[in-house]
């Protein structure tokens, strides 16, 4: 039986149909959901897109980010954004000793920065270059006319104006729908089942960034949403923190841009699937889709990508198992479901041992109507903030117990309304099963500050 994880970076459970949403179009996700096993209950192990992908390929937990190393050639920090430990082994590796072919296609820029290792194990890989601020192009190429359009005077002189510079010089020559990120990527993954279906069983990994920021889909895809007047500034990727300051047309305008990302998305990986199809190869083969976190576009008065924002529209996923004999098709799953299950879920699937323990569950049991290892809540995190769950509260709170902000999901699932003050006996049992998840010893705590010299100063 052959493996196909794909992974869809930012992307909203709430944006998609099969999880409810009733205006943006994602037809070709919605169907794939009717084939599946969809979580309803899935989240990030920790966040964002490196420590997420850390425990997908490993299946261990990156949380409580012990022994965080700042990687020389990158200049982003966030606890346990590092390479994957030599210590562990992935995914890939295991399989590629079991005799499968194994094959990688991302343009997630962050893996193949020079201090990381993400492709260990795969016999072929695929770099898809000049997603955000990757150093692709000379900056020299970028359109300023174009980039005024993106950039209101808040953004001017920051860094969310250098991203922007250096993207679009990294996109200047686009001329069709094939040459944006989704399409490459999607293209050259389809271009890999033709080798690989002639080479099985095989692991492909498919890394999609999009519909990660910035948001510049095609104009048609934009149009769905919303008109195609740029009256205002149009804000394709946000600067992060409180949008007080945002006009309801901006805000409007930037989940447009977004709603049209996510349905360019979706219109690829259709593409993708289909493709499954004529080569013969869904019928044996095991499919794992899944996002890494969410975004904020304005709920709780921010934008971006928050640590102490872990509300639902930043920690909620999408997450879907595909068994080729249409085990579990169609049914939904209220476990508590998170990324580090992703690695044991393919090896019970296949009935492979890992050769070393993994902190994730097999999830593949639920296919066969059995229970996996029970949990009563579970933990995620993202940088020195930490957020945790049960059946019937939410909280966030600093590591270190601090600033905590509780929520009852019964009668507020949104998690509007801190009743932490009211029930500080819940607080502090829920801080201790966060504790108990880190090993029953404090968290650490890091210094953030960028090197502000060389790129490369470690």
């Amino acid at each position: 039986m052959n493996v196909i994880v794909v992974i869809l970076d930012t992307l909203r459970k709430d944006h998609l149909g099969c999880y409810g949403n009733n205006w943006i179009q994602t037809p070709n996700i919605d169907a794939f959901a009717q084939e599946s096993l969809r979580f309803t209950r899935a989240y990030p192990e920790s966040l964002p897109t490196i420590p997420v992908r850390r425990a997908i390929h490993t299946g261990k937990r990156t949380f409580p980010f012990r022994n965080w190393i700042p990687q020389k050639g990158d200049t982003v920090r966030v606890y346990g954004w590092q390479r994957i430990p030599e210590e562990q082994v992935t995914l890939a590796e295991i399989l590629k000793q079991k005799g499968y072919t194994t094959a990688f296609v991302t343009d997630t820029y962050h893996q193949f920065k020079p201090s990381m290792n993400f492709h260990r194990g795969f016999d072929v890989w695929h770099w898809i270059r000049g997603q955000e601020s990757d150093r692709y192009q000379p900056i020299s190429r970028c359109n300023e006319q174009k980039l005024q359009q993106y950039l209101p005077d808040r953004y001017k002189g920051t860094g969310v104006e250098q991203l922007l510079r250096q993207y679009l010089a990294n996109t200047a020559a686009r001329k069709s729908e094939e040459d944006w990120f989704a399409p490459k990527v999607f293209r050259k993954a389809m271009g890999l089942l033709e080798d690989l279906r002639e080479r099985q069983p095989f692991l492909l990994v498919v890394d999609s960034f999009d519909p990660h920021e910035p948001w510049d889909p095609p104009p048609q895809y934009v149009a769905l949403y919303d008109n195609s007047d740029r009256d205002e500034a149009d804000i394709i990727t946000p600067l992060y923190g409180k949008c007080d300051w945002m006009t309801e047309r901006q805000l409007k305008r930037m989940r447009a841009n977004y709603a049209g990302e996510v349905t360019l998305v979706d219109k690829w990986f259709g593409n993708f699937v289909n493709k499954l199809s004529d080569l013969n190869l869904l019928d044996n083969s095991f499919l794992i889709v899944l996002s890494d976190h969410g975004h904020s576009l304005g709920e709780h008065g921010v934008i971006g990508k928050i640590p102490w924002a872990l509300y639902p529209e930043l920690v909620d996923i999408m997450f879907f198992i595909r068994h080729p004999e249409g085990k579990g098709a169609g049914q939904m799953s209220d476990y508590f479901a998170s990324t580090h299950d992703v690695a044991p879920t393919v090896l019970g699937a296949l009935g492979i041992e890992p050769p070393q323990p993994m902190d994730g569950v097999n999830l593949a049991v639920l296919l066969d109507g059995k229970e996996p290892t029970k949990r009563t809540h579970i933990t995620t995190a993202f940088n020195n903030f930490v957020w945790v769950r049960d059946d019937r509260y939410a909280m966030i709170c600093r590591n270190d117990g601090a600033e905590p902000k509780l929520y009852d999901l019964q009668t507020d699932p949104q998690m509007e309304r801190n009743i932490a003050d009211q029930y500080p006996e819940i607080v502090q049992e829920l801080f201790e099963r966060i504790i108990e998840d880190a090993g029953d010893e404090p968290l650490p705590n890091y210094d953030l500050r960028r090197p502000v010299e060389d790129w490369y100063r470690h």
